[in-house]
């Protein structure tokens, strides 16, 4: 039987056997969802602007369906 360590509190518990895998229970679960919705985790990406020529043409696609 593989055991993992919950992502939270490092517990081992079954990979098989645990509804609430990879965390060990519900509590973890829940704490890991509660990290994210707070803010505690993000994903970090980088706003790009569009460029001119990909405003241009989508002005003058939405100019050319009116």
């Amino acid at each position: 039987m593989k055991e993992v360590p919950c992502p939270i509190c490092r517990k081992l518990s079954s990979w098989e056997n645990t509804p609430t895998r990879p965390f060990c229970s519900e509590r973890c679960k829940t704490t890991d969802l509660g990290n994210w919705a707070s803010g505690t985790y993000r994903v970090e990406a980088k706003e790009e602007s569009p460029s001119e020529e990909s405003l241009r043409r989508t002005i003058e696609d939405l100019l050319q369906k009116k």
